[in-house]
């Protein structure tokens, strides 16, 4: 049986006419990981995730690779060997822009329950350029690690 989360978020996504299942907030999120209902992906390159940190315990399969950076070509098939296209899956980046792009691919490849985590791990920058400080997986204090 999905949440109520989930369940709210998908109908959202159903008026709002979103190409993917929907959002959740970043406590959300946490909520529905930690309490194993559904699995949180972070989308990042291999450099934020390990420089910047990341939520333990989750996978790293990136939207974009290299510099300039350019779309992962093997993000679906990566995404296929780990996961089935009922699991529930929220996808984390950033500022929840790359999230966005991944959870519409996903949805065009059949997965279900691919939604995109609102304002993302670091959130939106403030008038000094900072991010984390606004918004954000970090800015709520959610656990995370390098």
């Amino acid at each position: 049986m999905e949440t109520d989360i989930i369940e709210k978020a998908k109908q959202k996504a159903i008026e709002a006419n979103l190409p993917y299942a929907g959002d959740v907030t970043p406590q959300q999120a946490w909520q529905l990981h930690s309490t194993g209902q559904a699995k949180i992906v972070d989308v990042r390159t291999p450099e934020e995730y390990d420089l910047i940190g990341h939520v333990p315990g989750i996978v790293l399969v990136p939207w974009q690779i290299g510099n300039p950076r350019q779309q992962n070509p093997e993000f679906l098939s990566e995404i296929k060997q780990l996961f089935r296209p009922d699991d529930k899956l929220l996808l984390l980046c950033r500022g929840a822009f790359r999230s966005v792009k991944a959870a519409t691919a996903l949805k065009q490849a059949g997965f279900t329950c691919a939604m995109n985590v609102l304002e993302g791990f670091e959130g939106k920058t403030n008038p000094d350029g900072l991010r984390g400080r606004i918004n954000g997986w970090l800015f709520y204090q959610l656990p995370w690690e390098c």
